[in-house]
């Protein structure tokens, strides 16, 4: 059964970049002759590395992602386990993440396919103040006045709090015998 893979590996810094090149395309020789496929290279270029590996502080980084059964990753591990350019590989199966990648964003679709969709006014207009009334005339807003007095409504008055009695414990305070 074919899987998808991402190979990743470090050369080593003091490689040149043809024999970079040819560790490359024999990678994916060993690949292609056990009836995998490579899908992507990608050379990510010198780093630094996050710890010394091999007395070594940095090296050219390389991306490969493979199609390819169980065996021929294997032996593409060997190979890179025995190729002395090669101070570190990491082999990740990619597969599974794709199809919960997949399965994720066909859910999300559903979710916002199901939803009302929420149209926004097409020219929302500004807002304006409301003007205030113009006064009818003074004359009125004095006659009302003396109109109407205004009478305060009476309060009823409050019962006093009145507090527990408070009682007092006595202890007896015993004396140890001598």
């Amino acid at each position: 059964m074919s899987r998808l893979y991402e190979v990743m590996f470090i050369v080593r810094p003091d490689v040149v970049e043809e024999e970079a090149d040819k560790l490359i395309t024999g990678f994916t020789a060993s690949v292609t002759n056990g009836g995998g496929a490579v899908k992507t290279i990608e050379k990510m270029g010198r780093r630094k590395l996050a710890y010394t590996v091999r007395k070594f502080n940095d090296g050219n980084y390389v991306l490969m992602t493979i199609e390819a059964n169980g065996a021929v990753v294997l032996e593409l591990e060997r190979r890179l386990r025995v190729t002395e350019p090669v101070i570190k590989f990491i082999t990740v199966r990619i597969d599974e993440e794709e199809k919960r990648l997949a399965k994720v964003k066909a859910l999300r679709g559903v979710r916002r396919s199901s939803m009302p969709v929420a149209h926004a006014p097409a020219a929302a207009a500004p807002v304006a103040a409301p003007a205030a009334a113009p006064v009818a005339a003074p004359v009125a807003a004095a006659a009302v006045a003396e109109a109407a007095p205004v009478v305060a409504a009476p309060v009823a008055e409050a019962t006093p709090v009145v507090a527990a009695p408070v009682v007092e414990a006595t202890a007896e305070v015993v004396a140890p015998a001598v």
